[in-house]
This record gives structure tokens, sequence and C-alpha cells, in this order.
């Protein structure tokens, strides 16, 4: 495995909000994600729930971020917003092929791989990667930007509009000379 420098997280360059919880049925803190969440495999998009966030919240948005990719910007897999505020789970496949279970109103905004939809995990081989799935919740019913929006984009508005945040990091590497 090759050691690399652990880059920053990217909700660290951002204002100091409160946090709530989020779980997962496919991903477990700080363990290896599953075959499915890997590009070269399934490409689903992991099962999420939340709770506990502000009683102000009008939407949410989830991001999937790999802070150590090899670009100097990392890398975003997962750009979802304008979830109502009403729903606080996302079954696992949600952010893919037919969308099952992506609440109405749910806005894709493309990834770095350049699609709408969860891109999963595809590290250099030998390299470990964090992947950090993040809740938002959200002080407007609509953020902003429509689907044509750069994550970057996407991130500007959420400076702003973020009440708090849930985070749930996992970790995938991509076998050796594979």
């Amino acid at each position: 495995m090759t050691e690399l420098k652990r880059a920053p997280l990217p909700h660290d360059f951002h204002p100091a909000v409160p946090s709530f919880t989020v779980v997962s049925d496919d991903v477990e803190p700080g363990s290896v994600l599953k075959d499915s969440q890997v590009q070269a495999a399934c490409n689903s998009s992991p099962q999420l729930r939340w709770e506990g966030f502000p009683a102000e919240t009008k939407s949410f948005a989830v991001t999937c971020f790999d802070p150590d990719a090899p670009t100097g910007s990392g890398f975003w897999h997962w750009v979802l917003f304008d979830i109502p505020a009403s729903v606080t789970e996302l079954p696992a496949g949600a952010g893919g092929g037919k969308f099952e279970g992506l609440p109405e109103g749910a806005v894709h905004a493309r990834n770095d791989y350049g699609t709408k939809n969860f891109g999963g995990a595809a590290p250099p081989a030998g390299e470990r990667h964090r992947y950090v799935f993040t809740v938002y919740a959200v002080d407007s019913e609509k953020l902003g930007p429509d689907s044509d929006a750069s994550p970057a984009v996407v991130g500007f508005n959420l400076r702003f509009h973020t009440l708090a945040r849930a985070q749930l990091i996992g970790e995938y590497e991509a076998p050796a000379g594979g």
C-alpha cells in the first residue's frame, strides 16, 4: 500500500456548524466500502439515513468526496441536493441506475466522472482512499444551482446555506497491479 499524506476534508474550509447523525447499512465508519460502492463493480450508492438535524431544515444535500485523489483538488463522486426535508433516508442504489428511491425534486449535479449520478470508488491501484459521505441540512427548499452545476458551485452554495452537517467516512483500496 502506498502511504499518502492525508488531505483535509472538504468541510475543513467552511464555517463550523452543528453536527447531526448519519448512519448506513452499507458503510461502517472507517471500514472498507462494499464492492457495490466500487466503480468497477456495481457502482451503487449506499443506503443512508439521518436524524437529529435542526428543526428549521428545509432540504438536504448529500455528497461523496475523495480528498485523497491524486488531483490536487480531490474527487467528487456524488453531488445530490434539493432533497425534501421530509426525506430522512435514501435506499441503496438511489443515486444511480433507475434512481429507485430517489425523492421527487432531488437534483443530481455532475460528479467528477462527468455524470449525474453516484460514481463509485476507483483509487489508483495500491492506494487506500477515504470516501466522505456528507449529509447537509439546508436552510432553503431549493439550493439554487441546477443539474449542470459543477461540484464547486454546489459547494459554494452549501457553504452559505448549511445549518448542520453529518458525515460518514468509508475507505477503499484497489488491489495493487489491478
